[in-house]
């Protein structure tokens, strides 16, 4: 009789074992923080949203930065609530304005106070406690999406933060300007603050990033666009709802009705990708000078900079940015 129990076991135990060894083989997460101006242009609303839906990250913490960072708190904070992720906390980066900005409609009424989430209202400490906390051997991958004055501060409180994160952003122009030209703009995350992106390049921690020449180039058009426009899934509607909100701040004279029919460039999105995977991307490390014209150069002079300079499949990133936006709905 005892003989009999003997099979069922040693199958009970083998798929124990093939459980456990397919548990060790799941990568681990990358824990990240994201650092944004979110609430200005509207490509932040879609990088925050694709973090949210990459399921490679663990994110720490999504602090606002530049000008009224209470208002783009707001927006971080509704957008983490429609997406269910309200165990994620928000920080409130150093505020410089009260003056809000072209999303305030989606956010009129709602206040910090309702997030029931953590919220530090001392965003750049936060950072600095994130990145601290993180385990050695798991560093923290911090992804800057905007002009970068919490950076500066961080590193000015706490410069032993650039041996324990590595950083990505979405900063320059190398080769190609707006739109794909073939002369480099001075390119706003970093024209509105030279100093920052310079505290930020010059910190020791390992640095990639996006310039226009390639996420400068990304726009959801046609049948793409439209799967994300007409979706049901909560997080793109939100997106959607607060594109049309944007997209009638810039055009004014547009009717209430009117809708766009494509995307604006989504330069943010590629930095969140980056995160990742350099997959479907050209990269180069180049040495890189911020000049005080907002400029950024290749020099010899500058830190060296791991750099996405080209595509290699464009439309696959266009996929898999509609897939995960989506939700498949």
């Amino acid at each position: 009789m005892g003989n009999t129990r003997r099979p069922a076991l040693i199958v009970f135990l083998g798929l124990m074992l093939l459980g456990g060894r397919a548990s060790e083989a799941q990568p681990a997460k990358i824990p990240v923080i994201l650092d944004s101006d979110i609430g200005g242009d509207i490509d932040d609303t879609w990088a925050l949203a694709l973090l949210l839906r990459s399921p490679e990250f663990d994110v720490k913490l999504v602090v606002s930065d530049t000008g009224d960072t209470v208002y783009r708190s707001k927006i971080i904070a509704r957008l983490l609530e429609v997406a269910g992720r309200a165990d994620i906390p928000v920080g409130v980066g150093i505020r410089q304005s009260r003056d809000g900005g072209p999303q305030s409609a989606w956010v009129a009424g709602y206040e910090l106070s309702q997030y029931p989430g953590k919220v530090h209202e001392d965003g750049v400490q936060a950072i600095i406690d994130a990145i601290k906390g993180a385990r050695p051997e798991s560093p923290i991958t911090l992804i800057c999406i905007g002009a970068m004055p919490n950076i500066r501060e961080a590193l000015k409180r706490a410069p032993e933060i650039a041996s324990r994160a590595k950083f990505v952003g979405m900063h320059g122009s190398i080769r190609l300007g707006y739109g794909g030209k073939p002369k480099p703009d001075p390119e706003a995350n970093v024209v509105n603050d030279v100093e920052s992106t310079r505290a930020a390049f010059a910190a020791g921690w390992p640095r990639t990033i996006t310039p226009l020449d390639t996420c400068g180039l990304v726009q959801l058009t046609g049948e793409n666009y439209r799967k994300v426009a007409e979706s049901k899934d909560p997080l793109a509607r939100a997106v959607i709802e607060n594109y049309r909100i944007w997209h009638r701040s810039q055009a004014p004279a547009s009717k209430e009705g009117d809708a766009p029919v494509a995307s604006s460039i989504l330069f943010d999105t590629v930095a969140i990708h980056l995160a990742r995977t350099h997959e479907w991307l050209t990269m180069e490390e180049l040495p890189i000078v911020v000049g005080d014209d907002g400029i950024t150069r290749i020099d010899p002079a500058g830190p060296r900079i791991n750099c996405a300079m080209s595509w290699k499949d464009r439309p696959a990133f266009d996929r898999m940015l509609v897939e995960r936006l989506t939700g498949g709905r």
